[in-house]
């Protein structure tokens, strides 16, 4: 019988690991690699290619087979790129784009308003420009406009004289506006990777692996890593017809700063060609040669070159900021930019609009999950959350809706509800619930106005008294995969380490096996018996702690968005005690010196 790597592998260990079948959080805790089998495949890798015992587990836990791991620990783009004709209507889009390269059209691109479309929007816009094509970027106004092309922003475009339109991370739904844009005289392109429905809207190419008919395989890239392969395959047609000959060609591989940042704070999986675009990208970041996000990067106060979760918990939210409660269009303006005082003006203005939107978010949040309280306390076993108010900002019910997730485990989606009794709402899903797929089900069936997503994370608009129609739907639609996924939901633990084993070299070996996100999980290590010297609030809402092994060395740690929560009470209260503490291992810089810090995941008082 051949032997399975299923990730899920660990969760039919017979014996929880440290003995914890409950922690503060109440999870069990196992071994990831706690199978026999793939114990012995950790073995085999470590012997066969000289891979390090902690590494290899790692690796093996996260469903690498030995004859994998060297491709998969150094990923490469030329490795890994496929031809971009194997998605549907590239060819197509090339066609047109390339037709508007030569005869230098005025071309309006239109993205999201979210990282993935300022991303997308900037990475097309800068490609066509160096190529000498005008181009005019929209973002649209979250509340004015709403999500996606709609028919006033298409007109004004066409009537400042643009006779391309193509759509960014967006557009694959929109079927009125795209044929406002068709009558108008645009040609459209679409370039997209949202669900999509069987029924598409006009367009002279739609490019997005999630269209029904197309089997590329390739479902797990963001936007703006299908606007690469775009151009990928628009430079080749170019090359060929010698339209460099005279002129330098555009270096794509100096844009994929802008792909990294996208496919990280879209949550994509990290699989595949996203490994290769986040790892390069990543490199490209480091040497600063983009104003916008050098700019933003001190803004952040970041003193250390960016990591993967750099992008998802300082730089992405920035950029969301603009689009969330402000300008829509600061980020593609940020990316876009080779101004360095315009750059830091945008970054400061993006870094204050998060600052705001954190507080604003902070009291809809706590209303929010003191209202789940009071709802869970009468039915336990509700798989889907809901929770709405006229009160709160538009832009920021999909943070709602994700501390929501992050806290009860389960879907949750948020609303912002409008005068005339109308809501806007996001959601975000746990693995295993497409809630993106129930979401396009719903609007099918009438019971929302337009809505659409991915498995992790959606957004609808729901017609007047509207919300209990919707609840009851997704509740039906998504009780089953939601109640497998909390019947299988535990703690993987990767290994155990102690205070002064936790060391700068461990991290950086860890890291090899990165980078680390959707469908690559960071590894969690464990600390046993480890005593609380110290605990406090820090920042907002974070709880730092200093935790002690028996030996008397020390770690320090930190638990965010903490404070309020079942694993925040325990550590502040826990001054004194012994816990095993899980949590994923980073590097602390400071005055140039390294030292390992751990992220607290979770926590367990000892038997």
């Amino acid at each position: 019988m051949p032997l399975s790597l299923s990730r899920e592998t660990a969760l039919d260990a017979p014996r929880p690991f440290l003995d914890v079948g409950a922690s503060v959080l109440g999870r069990p805790w196992r071994e990831r690699c706690g199978d026999p089998g793939l114990q012995a495949l950790a073995v085999t890798m470590t012997q066969a290619y000289g891979l390090p015992d902690l590494l290899s587990r790692v690796l093996v836990g996260r469903g690498i087979r030995p004859a994998e791991a060297e491709a998969y620990l150094s990923p490469r783009l030329r490795d890994l790129m496929p031809d971009p004709t194997v998605l549907v209507d590239m060819e197509a889009a090339v066609d047109r784009l390339a037709h508007a390269v030569r005869k230098r059209e005025q071309v309006a691109i239109f993205g999201d308003y979210d990282v993935d479309g300022a991303a997308s929007a900037a990475l097309l816009a800068e490609y066509l420009q160096a190529l000498g094509v005008p181009v005019r970027i929209h973002i649209p106004d979250r509340i004015t406009e709403g999500y996606g092309p709609n028919v006033g922003a298409v007109t004004a475009l066409r009537g400042e004289g643009a006779s391309l339109l193509v759509c960014v991370d967006c557009g694959t739904a929109g079927h009125e506006p795209l044929a406002a844009a068709a009558a108008l005289g645009f040609d459209v392109i679409v370039l997209d990777h949202h669900g999509a429905p069987e029924a598409l809207p006009p367009n002279r190419a739609l490019v997005n692996p999630n269209r029904l008919d197309d089997l590329s395989g390739l479902g797990h890239l963001c936007a703006a890593g299908v606007v690469f392969m775009t151009l990928v395959a628009l430079a080749r047609r170019l090359r060929e017809e010698g339209v460099f000959a005279t002129g330098a060609e555009p270096r794509l591989t100096d844009c994929l700063d802008l792909v990294a940042l996208a496919t990280v704070a879209d949550v994509v999986p990290l699989v595949g060609l996203n490994r290769a675009f986040v790892v390069q990208g990543l490199a490209v970041m480091r040497g600063r040669g983009r104003p916008g996000l050098a700019a933003l990067l001190d803004a952040a106060g970041l003193n250390e070159p960016p990591e993967a979760w750099h992008l998802g918990f300082l730089v992405g939210p920035r950029i969301n900021a603009g689009g969330r409660i402000g300008d829509a269009g600061l980020g593609a303006r940020l990316l876009t930019t080779s101004d360095p005082l315009d750059a830091r003006w945008i970054a400061e203005e993006l870094d204050r609009l998060n600052r705001e939107r954190q507080a604003i978010e902070a009291q809809a949040v706590a209303e929010a999950e003191a209202e789940m309280d009071g709802i869970l306390a009468r039915d336990p076993d509700r798989s889907v959350l809901m929770t709405a108010s006229a009160e709160w900002h538009p832009g920021i019910v999909g943070l709602i809706a994700a501390r929501l997730k992050e806290r009860f485990g389960r879907p949750a989606f948020a609303f912002s509800l409008k005068a005339d009794g109308s809501a806007v709402g996001s959601g975000r899903s746990v693995s295993g619930a497409d809630l993106g797929g129930a979401v396009r089900a719903a609007v099918e069936a009438g019971l929302a106005v337009k809505g659409g997503g991915h498995a992790m994370a959606a957004g609808v608009t729901l017609p007047p008294g509207g919300l209990a129609a919707f609840e009851d739907n997704l509740s039906h639609a998504l009780a089953e995969s939601v109640g497998r996924a909390r019947a299988a939901e535990a703690l993987l633990i990767d290994g155990t380490v102690s205070a002064g084993g936790a060391t700068a070299e461990l991290v950086r070996l860890i890291q090899r096996a990165g980078p680390f996100g959707q469908g690559a999980p960071e590894p969690v290590m464990a600390l046993p018996r480890h005593r609380i010297a110290d605990a406090g609030i820090v920042g907002n809402g974070h709880v730092r702690v200093r935790l002690v092994s028996g030996d008397g060395q020390a770690i320090g740690g930190i638990a965010f968005r903490a404070a309020q929560g079942p694993l925040g009470v325990a550590l502040l209260g826990g001054i004194g005690r012994s816990f095993h503490v899980a949590g994923t291992l980073s590097c602390d810089r400071w005055r140039g010196a390294e030292r390992a810090q751990i992220r607290v995941c979770d926590v367990a008082p000892c038997g």
